[in-house]
């Protein structure tokens, strides 16, 4: 029987959080490990090193999401599953997503080092692409694998060079043969950073995240006709520079409009051909999300949003066709495992919130598969996907303590 008080050792998962941080800087303090870059697969083989040194199997399946097994005592049963990703964005931070798959390997090791073999197997897991800075959509490896993207679909997706995550996958040497089917979880926790002012500001030290906002994103393109700028007039122009611009001021319009309520819509990307001075475009892309912590609401505004692509379009004598789109959020987590969570997080006397989730994490696509639930840590000043992303190890070692305890009560039933 593990003692209740059992704790991670901070030392040793603040060094490995050192170590990932020395794999693809970026600004000073941050890191720019898109996924499957060299950078990522830097840090997948030093992870894949980490793994075996502890005597974890390792599985790689066919759209690079690696799991790291240590067996348990029955190794027939289903196993508990912790899991995140280490991809980052362009100018991402050294924490988010990273704190949450080197949780897991700390996990293990601190089993090893008391000596303590579960009855389930536990699993870490990380996933490929969560971050959609490369390829869009993100979570493409938490998706495709419980079925919510076909494998061809995910790995086609392309970068801006024209590369496909397939392709890439392969280069690096992570294009596993085992196909991403789901196979069984008991349960799936994910430790990450808040991604959000709240805990830092009210002093807290453990998020209990009962759930995510309803999200909704889309990728849209719009084509026009090229002409010159000059002589072409402007009744007969049609201009996808414009239709794409006119849709991301309309969803940040937008967002403002629901702001009060708690509401957001983001403009997140716009690219256009040929994008030059003296010609007018003929073809863009614009990708834009909105979401809401009332479901209702958010689906109003996931309305608004498709509108809002017609006028564009229209104003802009262009034509609008949204090549993908994408849905998570709600109460999603699972009761049982939320109340663990918030019950160790009392044992040990932390200081506890109830909180949703505002940004996407690869459990919410786990959750459509098993029972999940999530812990957020306290960032400074809830900076994220920025350079100047900070926490520290008293920031992150109350929710790692709660992290040990949860997956055991899970893993020793």
């Amino acid at each position: 029987m593990v003692p209740a008080d059992t704790r991670i050792d901070i030392e040793r998962f603040w060094a490995t959080i050192e170590r990932s941080a020395e794999i693809g800087p970026g600004r000073p303090g941050g890191l720019s490990r898109l996924a499957l870059s060299d950078a990522d697969k830097q840090m997948r083989d030093e992870f894949a090193s980490w793994c075996r040194d502890g005597g974890l199997s390792l599985r790689i399946d066919g759209i690079g999401n690696i799991f790291a097994r240590r067996a348990g005592t029955d190794n027939g049963l289903p196993p508990v599953v912790i899991g995140s990703h280490l991809d980052t964005q362009i100018n991402g931070g050294r924490f988010d997503g990273i704190a949450g798959v080197l949780a897991g390997l700390e996990i293990c090791r601190s089993l090893d080092a008391i000596g303590h073999r579960t009855r389930r197997p536990i699993e870490v897991v990380n996933w490929t692409n969560e971050e959609g800075g490369r390829f869009s959509p993100p979570m493409v490896g938490s998706g495709c694998f419980v079925g919510a993207y076909p494998l061809d679909w995910a790995r086609g997706r392309m970068d801006d060079d024209g590369k496909s995550i397939g392709e890439e996958l392969a280069r690096i040497g992570y294009r596993g043969e085992m196909e991403p089917t789901p196979h069984a979880f008991d349960a799936y926790f994910e430790f990450h950073i808040e991604q959000g002012p709240h805990l830092d500001r009210e002093g807290m030290q453990v998020g209990v995240v009962t759930g995510g906002y309803p999200s909704t994103g889309m990728l849209v393109e719009f084509r026009g006709e090229t002409a010159h700028t000059g002589p072409w007039p402007m009744e007969r122009r049609k201009n996808a520079l414009v239709a794409g611009a006119r849709l991301l001021v309309a969803v940040d319009d937008l967002g403002w409009q629901y702001a009060g309520s708690g509401g957001k819509a983001t403009a997140a990307r716009l690219v256009a051909w040929p994008n030059k001075p003296g010609i007018l475009s003929d073809w863009a892309q614009a990708v834009c999300d909105v979401r809401h912590p009332d479901g209702e609401t958010a689906a109003v505004m996931a309305e608004r949003m498709r509108r809002a692509i017609g006028e564009s379009a229209a104003r802009a004598g262009c034509t609008a066709e949204i090549l993908d789109s994408w849905n998570w959020g709600g109460d999603i987590f699972a009761a049982d495992l939320v109340d663990e969570i918030r019950a160790n997080s009392l044992a040990f006397g932390y200081r506890t919130k109830d909180i949703h989730s505002q940004a996407g994490h690869d459990a919410y696509f786990v959750a459509r598969h098993a029972p999940a639930a999530m812990i957020f840590a306290p960032c400074r000043n809830g900076i994220t996907h920025n350079n100047l992303e900070l926490c520290t190890r008293d920031d992150l070692e109350p929710g790692l303590n709660v992290l040990l305890q949860s997956v055991l009560a899970r893993a020793d039933r």
